[in-house]
């Protein structure tokens, strides 16, 4: 659809989605496709704020001049550097060549080296403002969330935030704009998704940006991904939910990610999880590894605060699926969390070894002995598996 939706007096959605993407940032799947948001600002002064993947630029300016009816483009302000919002940018300023591009220092610099864009810019410091008429723009600097050059736009007469890729979600939108308009309950499980797998390492930043975001008060979010935020419900829920998350802070359940090639070392998680669930443990998680993208394991990680893997012994190193889940745990800077381990092999073990040199650095509690299994299950076995699923249990 090609007319700008009105999200409030004044507040123009201008964003698009895209439903034929298989990966986001190349990896990451988007079954549910994804939307890149653009919004603009109608006053004395017109405000752009961020714009959209290349791709959509078509849809994008056609909504925006329709959005604009006849006025003056006068600012963008850039919240978020990266090629999803800002891959329009060279051809704005082609289109709207008088357009003044606001952002920090360090957003400049972006701007200069992907679009060779240097004259007609701002470079804003935190805290500072512009009054583009009867509204009023306050410039927050939130660097690494989740890039360093991030920020925020608070217009403080309405109380709209606009929070680039902060609070955003995985899925498009579906005919409906805003909280009011659709239903946001199938958006939280893509929002934890999309947070632990893009902006998860960045704990503390987060937290950070949280603290300058409780001055404010928040009657609208505008992120760059998923739904408006308009009601006070959800927008609690939306900052709760990033509070949460950059704290490492899990529920109490558990994750048991495990490879296996030929069933044997699925009969240990699955014993694992057979007595977890006997003793009252209620959301356990079970994920092959070899059948789930790890972007969902990473985000059941980061919701439960047990964690359980397995890997068979492949040629003398972990199962290489394995492999690359806890690298993506590395990466993340995982905190708070309860690990246990199990592993297989045939006539060399080297499953456990290795996984023990992840616990060991993981800096994990390290809960229960990890179970090492030759060939196929024994009742020693199962015996070790029960064991250890009640160790975990215990501390949860």
């Amino acid at each position: 659809m090609l007319k700008p939706i009105e999200i409030k007096k004044d507040l123009f959605y201008v964003g698009v989605n895209d439903r034929t993407k298989e990966l986001f940032e190349g990896h990451w799947p988007l079954p549910k496709g994804v939307s890149y948001n653009s919004y603009l600002l109608k006053d004395e002064k017109c405000v752009l704020f961020d714009t959209v993947d290349i791709c959509y630029s078509e849809i994008f300016f056609r909504k925006l001049e329709k959005a604009l009816n006849g006025k003056k483009l006068d600012y963008l302000v850039i919240n978020h550097m990266e090629p999803d919002h800002s891959g329009s940018l060279g051809l704005l300023r082609k289109q709207y060549p008088d357009v003044q591009i606001i952002g920090n220092a360090r957003t400049l610099d972006m701007v200069k080296g992907y679009y060779g864009i240097e004259e007609g810019t701002t470079a804003v410091k935190d805290g500072d403002e512009l009054s583009v008429g009867a509204h009023n723009l306050k410039f927050y600097l939130t660097p690494m969330v989740h890039w360093p050059e991030t920020m925020m736009t608070y217009e403080t007469t309405c109380g709209i935030v606009f929070s680039g890729d902060a609070f955003g979600t995985f899925g498009t939108l579906d005919g409906g704009i805003t909280d009011t308009q659709l239903n946001p309950g199938k958006y939280w499980e893509e929002m934890i998704r999309y947070y632990s797998n893009i902006v998860g390492k960045y704990g503390s930043p987060v937290q950070k940006a949280l603290a300058k975001l409780g001055e404010l008060n928040l009657n609208t979010i505008c992120s760059t991904h998923g739904p408006v935020w308009t009601i006070k419900e959800n927008i609690r829920k939306v900052i709760a939910l990033y509070d949460k998350l950059s704290r490492y802070e899990g529920d109490n359940g558990v994750v048991i990610a495990y490879g296996s090639m030929y069933g044997h070392t699925e009969l240990m998680a699955e014993a694992i999880a057979a007595e977890l669930a006997g003793l009252g443990v209620k959301d356990i998680v079970l994920h092959n590894v070899s059948k789930r993208d790890l972007s969902y394991v990473i985000r059941d990680i980061f919701k439960y605060k047990g964690l359980i893997i397995g890997s068979p012994t492949y040629n003398n190193e972990l199962f290489p699926q394995v492999e690359a889940l806890i690298s993506k745990i590395q990466g993340r800077d995982m905190k708070n969390r309860i690990f246990g381990y199990f592993g297989s092999y045939t006539w060399a073990g080297a499953a456990v070894k290795r996984l023990t040199a992840f616990a060991e650095s993981s800096g994990f509690e390290i809960v229960g002995k990890p179970v090492e299994m030759k060939q196929a299950p024994t009742e020693a076995t199962i015996d070790g598996c029960i064991a250890l699923a009640r160790a975990i249990a215990e501390k949860l």
